[in-house]
């Protein structure tokens, strides 16, 4: 199997600076989304900071049966999940370091979704709220979690005010933060026909899963989808940056 994949992004109708950033590479099966964080344009810096860094230890490894693993292996994860795993974790201690060194970065940070689609299968990783969506044999399942208050926290409450809560969009887990971070990882496979969202929350939070599989379905082409996504979150009215990258996994 092979990846077709292209984005999207926008800074859209508010923000002076788009803090996303976003990086495919259809050969090494690579999707990557980030959200950026902080003053001063510090969330531009972090955004990519995190995307070049996950994106060069990938291909770094590609073909390397010597790789080095700082944060260690988990048994039951596959290669290419372990690979994304400690490219994440080398992407948190870059981001966390420059914030040390630059003053005018101090409390950076970023989101991260990255996607590694290799053969029939699919490896990814998330921290904060840019999500990942699978879409297969007609049914969409978004496979992410947010690093949210509201998906944490809020959302345990049985008495149904935690999406009311003036706090409920808070993040509970970002890229440079800490020198350490807790990173979601999983596996699952996949098959020709396969279509993949990685995007920001400047999408997600406009638009229904509905939306988003109307689009995922109508439109041919990575491209040409990812811009359908990223042009109807913005007629629907968001005032976020918004980015989406489409990956289309196809046969041999």
């Amino acid at each position: 199997m092979k990846l077709s994949a292209s984005g999207c992004s926008d800074r859209g109708p508010v923000r002076r600076t788009n803090e996303d950033a976003w990086s495919v590479d259809e050969e090494l099966g690579i999707l990557v989304v980030a959200d950026g964080m902080g003053g001063h344009a510090a969330g531009e810096v972090a955004s990519r900071l995190a995307i070049d860094a996950v994106a060069a230890f990938l291909r770094r490894t590609s073909d390397d049966d010597e790789i080095s693993w700082p944060y260690g292996i988990d048994a039951h994860l596959s290669l290419n999940a372990n690979r994304l795993l400690t490219a994440v974790h080398l992407a948190n201690r870059r981001v966390f370091r420059e914030a040390e060194n630059h003053d005018d970065y101090t409390g950076m940070g970023t989101t991260i979704a990255a996607a590694l689609v290799s053969g029939g299968l699919l490896s990814l990783a998330h921290v904060g709220d840019s999500r990942i969506y699978h879409l297969s044999a007609g049914t969409l399942v978004q496979l992410t979690r947010d690093d949210s208050l509201a998906a944490t926290v809020l959302g345990q409450r049985s008495d149904g005010t935690g999406g009311a809560h003036p706090m409920r969009h808070v993040l509970t887990n970002v890229l440079g933060a800490r020198d350490q971070t807790e990173v979601h990882i999983q596996d699952r496979p996949v098959e020709a026909g396969d279509r993949l969202l990685l995007c920001s929350d400047g999408l997600h939070g406009i638009l229904s899963a509905a939306d988003i599989q109307r689009i995922l379905d109508e439109y041919n082409g990575a491209g040409h989808t990812a811009d359908a996504l990223v042009r109807l979150a913005l007629e629907r009215g968001t005032r976020d940056n918004v980015t989406a990258v489409v990956g289309v996994v196809e046969g041999a």
